[in-house]
């Protein structure tokens, strides 16, 4: 709830980022109630950079880390939740990363920031207190995504990434992690082993983890088109059962799901969540996401 109206923006990349960035968001709002939320993993990479307070993260998905503060955070690929203080204010570019975009665009391979939050200005130095100025000052939200493009063009550096291990990431994204393990590595043609190796070299998690991350990610859509089926929602999203679903939810979001009914899905922006496979997400973005506002 807010005592104004929120603003939001979402938009497409420039079209030569579009393999390693998925889409901006921008959102904007006051007089929230201050809550702790929960960051959820995702198919995504994510760079979010606050205008107003800096972000508070309260647990990072590494228990090795301490909790900070951050004006342009990064969070890599996870498996466990985050837990951020939402203050009364909100005023945030939101960048999503596809996995491809971390080596290429932010200069780091996935694996050194999986399960890691950090500051944009650990990767890019002065220049990410140069964009966060020139993002700040801007007018609007087309000024600000066109300021990302141009510097993320700038520091586009195209890095090969293992085909097969490409092939393998879609193919989990397209069956929303519902489809065996060895079926992958046997139609690549490595073991098991070597696939996920080579798998976790690429992306920073195993195959497995990736498949949990995009079940979950189908039961989150899911959910919120259909928040009272969960019995139906956990077979549609490949779990064995309900109290399976209950279980993935627990550890992957450190809630039930009809806790996370309740206490995180009316915060959820629709921005947040993809449409489902790779190829589906395209025409999403096609379809909704040239720039859209709340106003």
């Amino acid at each position: 709830m807010t005592d104004g109206p929120a603003q939001s923006a979402v938009a497409h990349p420039a079209p030569a980022l579009r393999p390693f960035i998925s889409h901006y968001a921008g959102f904007r709002a006051e007089g929230l109630r201050p809550e702790t939320h929960a960051g959820l993993p995702s198919r995504h990479v994510h760079l979010i950079i606050s205008f107003v307070e800096p972000i508070e993260l309260l647990r990072a998905p590494d228990p090795s880390q301490r909790p900070g503060r951050f004006t342009a955070l990064v969070g890599g690929l996870h498996d466990t939740p985050a837990l951020v203080q939402q203050t009364d204010r909100v005023h945030l570019v939101h960048v999503f990363f596809t996995p491809l975009g971390v080596r290429a665009i932010l200069g780091v391979p996935n694996s050194a920031i999986a399960s890691r939050v950090i500051e944009l200005s650990d990767l890019w130095g002065t220049r990410a207190t140069q964009l966060v100025d020139r993002l700040a000052n801007s007018a609007n939200w087309n000024t600000r995504f066109a300021h990302l493009d141009e510097a993320f063009m700038r520091a586009l550096r195209p890095h090969g990434v293992s085909a097969p291990a490409v092939w393998a990431w879609r193919e989990l994204a397209r069956h929303a992690g519902q489809i065996p393990m060895s079926s992958l590595a046997q139609h690549i043609g490595w073991s098991r082993a070597h696939f996920t190796d080579r798998f976790r070299t690429d992306f920073g998690l195993s195959p497995k983890t990736a498949a949990r991350i995009f079940r979950f990610e189908h039961a989150c859509r899911a959910l919120k088109a259909q928040p009272r089926q969960l019995a139906d929602v956990a077979l549609s999203s490949g779990y064995y059962d309900q109290a399976h679903m209950t279980r993935e939810w627990q550890a992957l979001a450190g809630l039930s799901p009809r806790q996370w009914i309740a206490r995180e899905l009316p915060f959820l922006q629709d921005y947040e969540l993809p449409l489902g496979d790779d190829d589906a997400h395209d025409a999403y973005r096609s379809n909704l996401l040239v720039v859209q506002r709340r106003l």
